[in-house]
């Protein structure tokens, strides 16, 4: 069995010890290590290139070269929930297994989103700054702060952790509603939460929060022409895929008080440089919270993400998929 990591130069320093004990005994690991800024990547094709299965992040996009170069894979697992980092139909065609994990970091995502929400609300960040760094020590230097009881929590995509983020919002006594075309109503329902259209989360909302999976049909939901539908100038918190907002269009909003504040857990590109950041034009503001895509970060999930998802290639390696939490493509079901 030959299993290999895939990683990016920045991923490759961290600790993957979790991972290779979970690993067979027998099994033969190998890191291969692909730089997008680099026009020599050799290591990386010769690592993947007898791999029986490969267990990646997702920072690395698998397109048809890089599956044609690994004639031996039969699973892609991911360590994540998500898995758009792959041409899915081609990897399905080709007979692989996509796989990725269930759950592993519910409650550190819902308890970041709402870690966001909570300091742009009462507008930590400008405070801090005016102690810390200016040392001025005056209450009356921000905008009118609002009070949390009583607004309302748009909350777009109901899944596991919009569930998690929706109980924590009716914990401070906000009114929550949600879209999600996909979930049945009385899901909903069982959590006091109410269903409506996409245009009455934008409408309606003092607060929209965004866990959805990315997909071709919501790239850049959160645009201009959706910006203006907001009457209410909500804060925009992203725990979602970074795509699915439109930065330049997020600072159009921003600048024209359409939207009067974000938290960000990821930007349009998972991987950004420094020079992508220094042109970034979110990059700066004191109304913006942005976070290293570390919403999911905990001891407990970064030892459950390391875990699962090595137990689920080698179930699938195995011929057991029916067991691995989760396959996405149906391929050995």
């Amino acid at each position: 069995m030959k299993i290999t990591f895939i990683e990016t130069p920045v991923t490759k320093e961290r600790d993957m010890s979790v991972e290779f004990a979970t690993c067979p005994a027998d099994a033969e690991i190998k890191v291969a290590v692909f730089d997008e800024h680099s026009d020599n990547n050799e290591q990386f094709y010769s690592a993947i290139a007898d791999a029986d299965a490969v267990c990646m992040y997702g920072y690395v996009y698998l397109d048809k070269q890089k599956i044609d170069a690994m004639p031996n894979c039969k699973v892609i697992s991911f360590q994540s929930t998500g898995y758009n980092e792959v041409d899915f139909d081609y990897a399905t065609e080709k007979g692989i297994t996509i796989v990725s994990i269930l759950d592993y970091c519910t409650q550190e995502t819902a308890e970041n989103a709402f870690t966001m929400m909570l300091a742009l609300q009462r507008d930590t960040i400008t405070y801090n700054k005016a102690v810390q760094q200016d040392h001025i020590w005056q209450v009356n230097q921000t905008r009118r702060l609002k009070r949390v009881e009583g607004q309302t929590m748009g909350i777009v995509g109901l899944g596991r952790i919009g569930q998690s983020v929706a109980r924590k919002a009716k914990g401070f006594d906000m009114e929550v509603i949600a879209y999600d075309p996909f979930l049945p109503p009385e899901i909903a329902e069982g959590i006091g939460v109410k269903l409506v259209s996409f245009d009455t989360i934008l409408a309606e909302s003092d607060v929209v929060s965004i866990h959805m999976n990315l997909t071709e049909e919501n790239v850049h939901m959160f645009n201009k022409a959706a910006f203006q539908k907001m009457k209410k100038k909500p804060l925009l918190i992203n725990e979602g895929r970074g795509p699915m907002v439109n930065e330049v269009d997020l600072a159009w909003a921003l600048d024209n008080g359409l939207v009067r504040g974000a938290g960000l857990d990821m930007l349009e590109s998972e991987v950004p440089d420094a020079q992508y950041l220094k042109n970034c034009p979110l990059v700066g503001r004191s109304n913006v919270i942005l976070n290293p895509h570390s919403g999911y970060f905990s001891d407990t999930s970064e030892y459950l993400v390391s875990k699962l998802a090595v137990e689920n290639a080698v179930l699938c390696l195995q011929g057991r998929q029916k067991e691995a939490k989760v396959v996405r493509n149906g391929i050995g079901l």
